[in-house]
């Protein structure tokens, strides 16, 4: 059995170090906490299925590092080069690159002017992270009561659905709910 991983103070301190600020910091830790907390539901109903739980706590973790540079749509891809430089795993680089909107396509990152490539997330792990990457911020905007947080699960697909800026657009919010009913559906089997 694996064991149970826990954020390290040295990643959080690495973000700290390479000019994340505070709040992105925290909303970091809270999607690696969220993050970990769903993988532990997925993996306490499927048993036969083994998660990489260092990858999630440290992918989510990370997810955000190109923030230290930049609020846009390239964050993702500088907090990867980031990444890359301080020596992090290529799993963990991959998400940190490919979480953009939940994984785009090739054709939609040539629409957002992204360098043109697939960054769709293969792995249950990345998608996990993203979830939980949606989930907080639903829950850190007031959306629902941050006492409630299973609410925010429960009403993921009206808050995408009607809140424009969680879905930002139809293959996004499509995304988005294709991992939610993945994820649901594992946690309860």
């Amino acid at each position: 059995m694996q064991p149970i991983y826990s954020i390290q103070q040295k990643d959080v301190d690495l973000l700290k170090a390479n000019g994340v600020t505070v709040p992105d910091i925290n909303h970091s830790v809270k999607v690696a906490e969220k993050a970990l907390e769903i993988a532990a539901r997925v993996k306490a109903n499927n048993n036969a299925h083994l998660l990489d739980m260092e990858l999630i706590g440290r992918g989510a973790l990370f997810h955000d590092l190109g923030k230290a540079r930049t609020h846009t749509m390239e964050h993702g891809l500088i907090g990867a080069e980031m990444g890359k430089t301080l020596g992090l795993p290529v799993a963990i680089t991959a998400i940190m690159e490919k979480h953009i909107r939940g994984g785009l396509s090739a054709d939609e990152a040539l629409e957002l002017g992204l360098p043109v490539k697939d960054y769709t997330l293969g792995r249950l792990e990345e998608r996990i992270i993203i979830y939980a990457d949606r989930l907080v911020d639903i829950i850190t905007d007031g959306i629902v009561a941050i006492t409630d947080e299973i609410n925010a699960e429960e009403r993921f697909e009206e808050i995408l659905q009607t809140i424009p800026r969680y879905g930002k657009n139809e293959k996004t919010t499509s995304r988005y709910l294709g991992y939610h009913g993945e994820i649901q559906g594992l946690m309860r089997h």
